[in-house]
């Protein structure tokens, strides 16, 4: 019998319909940060692909951006043609991804959520995101994880980031 939780059990369902290849990875901890993530995995905080779900009044706006970023939410919502993003809070996370803060995957939501990926990620061979928990991550590549989820390109950082 498995001991996996259930979240991770469905994000592997989902990872294979939807044709994903890499490996989901239980690590022995929580990794709810980037950098926790990459210290864990033994890779670039860049090479983290955080999920942030966010409120674009009532409706959920997940954006991909690397661990190294932080998303203007001013900027990003500009670009993409919405009024205001706020933090989603926990109940509002559950309810669209049904997955909780900190271990939300780009896939496996109960109803489809417009994504848009940090093209930063690009640059990374590997790239890791979670698989649905928060001790849980998998490996993709960018073009994968753009694949699976049909995010659009956005530049989540503000106008004058360098980028540096």
């Amino acid at each position: 019998m498995s001991t996996e939780h259930a979240s991770i059990t469905s994000f592997r369902g989902e990872l294979t319909r939807r044709g994903g290849t890499g490996d989901v990875v239980i690590l022995p901890d929580s990794a709810h940060t980037a950098a926790l993530a990459a210290a864990a995995l033994g890779c670039e905080v860049g090479a983290i692909a955080n999920s942030l779900l966010f409120d674009a009044a009532g409706e959920p706006v997940l954006i991909l951006t690397s661990g190294a970023h932080r998303v203007d939410t001013s900027a990003v919502a500009a670009r993409i043609g919405v009024g205001r993003l706020a933090r989603a809070d926990p109940a509002f996370v559950r309810r669209h991804t049904g997955q909780v803060i900190g271990g939300v995957s780009p896939i496996d939501h109960p109803a489809p959520v417009r994504t848009w990926i940090d093209p930063w990620l690009r640059q990374h061979p590997v790239v890791w995101a979670a698989a649905g928990h928060p001790a849980a991550v998998f490996s993709t590549t960018y073009d994968e994880l753009v694949g699976m989820t049909g995010a659009v390109e956005v530049d989540v950082e503000s106008p004058a980031d360098d980028g540096a």
